[in-house]
């Protein structure tokens, strides 16, 4: 389970993330969606202990994330927006490291590597340089670096950005496996027909704070939209700005 209480983050003079309280259930992909500079990553990094809240908690599988943040990172596996890795390392390199750090046993860790790498497609580029793959592989690298340790709590920011559809699709499978084993997931993504088709719940967050929640029934309901794209650019006061924007492109031809 993830929980957060009055979550606050501040930039100077910025709230980046203001009184967020959300609950994600243990067996559920949940997802955070909002425009761009909303306070997802933010989120999601106070989650992982990358940044320090303000003020607030956050509580991830039953550990306060600021006040025992080592044992919080055991139980994550995380995915960053971009990928953020060991460029001169080559793939079976950093997992065989990341595994050291883990305390992974040789064999379990073997066993995983080879598990992911062969769901990904992944085996031909084992003993490249990460530095020279493509941006899709070294997506997979992050992916399967969040993955190895048999997580409790994943939280993927964009985890699908680079990967090809035949890709995607097993990984969407991967994360219905691990919400049937009573996993918690936070997920994000731009493209919202994704969301739709993974997520159990979705609470969008605009301006730092979340301005509904739901399923996506009921977030359609809540604003008597049939389309995912058109609930969330209602919710989060869009439709205006797109509208204009439109207009004014109209007005050029």
């Amino acid at each position: 389970m993830i929980v957060t209480k009055g979550l606050t983050k501040w930039f100077g003079g910025l709230c980046a993330v203001n009184d967020l309280n959300l609950r994600v259930q243990d067996g559920e992909i949940y997802g955070l969606l909002g425009p761009n500079g909303s306070g997802k990553s933010t989120t999601m990094k106070i989650l992982t202990g990358i940044l320090k809240p303000s003020s607030g908690t956050a509580i991830v599988d039953k550990v306060d994330v600021v006040a025992s943040p080592i044992k919080a990172k055991k139980k994550i596996g995380y995915v960053p927006e971009s990928p953020i890795l060991y460029e001169s390392l080559t793939p079976n390199d950093m997992f065989n490291f990341l595994g050291g750090l883990r305390n992974i046993p040789s064999e379990k860790l073997k066993r995983r590597v080879n598990y992911y790498s062969n769901a990904f497609e992944f085996y031909p580029y084992m003993h490249q340089y990460i530095g020279s793959l493509s941006f899709g592989n070294k997506q997979k690298v992050s992916i399967i670096s969040a993955l190895l340790h048999d997580p409790s709590i994943l939280i993927m920011d964009e985890a699908m950005n680079g990967l090809d559809p035949k890709i995607a699709r097993i990984l969407r499978e991967i994360l219905f496996r691990f919400k049937v084993n009573g996993k918690s997931i936070i997920f994000s993504t731009h493209v919202l027909p994704l969301a739709e088709m993974v997520c159990d719940r979705i609470g969008i967050i605009d301006n730092g704070t979340i301005v509904a929640e739901g399923t996506v029934e009921e977030l359609k309901d809540k604003v008597h939209e049939a389309d995912i794209e058109d609930v969330f650019l209602e919710l989060t006061k869009s439709r205006d700005r797109v509208a204009n924007v439109l207009d004014a492109l109209k007005q050029t031809e």
